[in-house]
């Protein structure tokens, strides 16, 4: 295969709260060095012409919308089962980042020889102001370690080649972490990963993201974390697929450490607001989940 002269695909989804950085997201698109991709968005409580006008333009794109009621996770399975079966490889961006204008050719070069892409990104605000931190991507040496208690694979920054992707599905409907369920699932089927440490991507903090990054943390947001941590966990081990037995029992000691954080922080708002405390006033890590259990703090929520 020519990587250099294929068509590759380019996905986002579109809800309601994301009208206000489309505009911005589709610019950022159109100035990408290699326009070798196809766009395919998915909608999922925005009709056509509400995403037209927030665009500020109608881009070429195919459309795939939601049926009613569906869950995030089913809104992009069925975008991607359409898109595994014409392309080699897929991006899935998430519509209020922006891609910085070598994202695609630096990706399309990486997928020659690899499975997965993976790509550095640095933080902007609301406005799309840098926020002077950059979300760095970890070596291949430590990837299975760190994978398992917190994730570096967002939609933003991940691209993978359709021949695995295909094995990856289906998506369990209620998977909430989608990115970190398909990371997961190929590392367990040993794919070849490419950690890129230049920021090809802006990604925003905001008050709508689902995972924050960057303190302060409040304690509904630690709560809210643990809960999806463990549900993550939970989808992971009931998945129908097969787990190597080495993976799967980390994933089962990870379940358990979490739960009885949960467990401790739910049953004594002191612990939990103590803990919370403590964690802000930890550096920063460059994943996402690194606020739940941080084993810094065991003597906190273990006592």
């Amino acid at each position: 295969m020519n990587w250099q002269q294929e068509k590759l695909a380019v996905y986002t989804t579109v809800y309601p709260g994301v009208e206000h950085y489309l505009r911005a997201w589709h610019r950022s698109l159109s100035l990408q060095s290699d326009q070798g991709f196809d766009l395919w968005i998915g909608g999922d409580g925005l009709d056509k012409s509400t995403v037209i006008a927030a665009m500020g333009a109608e881009p070429e794109a195919q459309w795939v919308f939601a049926e009613r009621g569906a869950t995030p996770a089913q809104v992009r399975q069925r975008a991607w089962v359409e898109m595994v079966l014409h392309y080699p490889a897929v991006f899935s961006w998430t519509s209020d980042d922006l891609l910085c204008p070598t994202r695609v050719q630096a990706a399309r070069a990486a997928l020659a020889e690899h499975d997965v892409t993976v790509c550095a990104m640095e933080l902007v605000d609301d406005r799309g102001d840098s926020l002077h931190w950059e979300f760095q991507v970890s070596s291949s040496a430590v990837l299975e370690q760190r994978l398992v208690c917190s994730n570096i694979f967002g939609l933003s920054n991940t691209a993978f080649r359709t021949d695995l992707l295909k094995r990856l599905l289906p998506i369990p409907a209620d998977c909430e972490l989608v990115d970190w369920f398909l990371a997961l699932n190929a590392l367990n089927l040993d794919a070849r990963f490419h950690f890129d440490s230049v920021c090809r991507m802006q990604y925003r903090q905001h008050v709508r993201n689902m995972a924050r990054v960057l303190p302060p943390f409040s304690e509904e947001e630690i709560l809210q974390a643990t809960y999806l941590v463990c549900k993550h966990y939970t989808t992971m081990l009931g998945a129908d697929r097969e787990l190597k037995r080495d993976l799967r029992t980390q994933i089962e000691a990870a379940l358990a450490r979490v739960s009885r954080f949960q467990n401790t922080v739910k049953e004594s708002p002191a612990c939990l607001a103590r803990y919370v405390g403590e964690l802000n006033r930890l550096p920063a890590e460059h994943a996402w989940w690194t606020g739940v259990a941080r084993p810094e703090l065991e003597n906190i929520w273990k006592s």
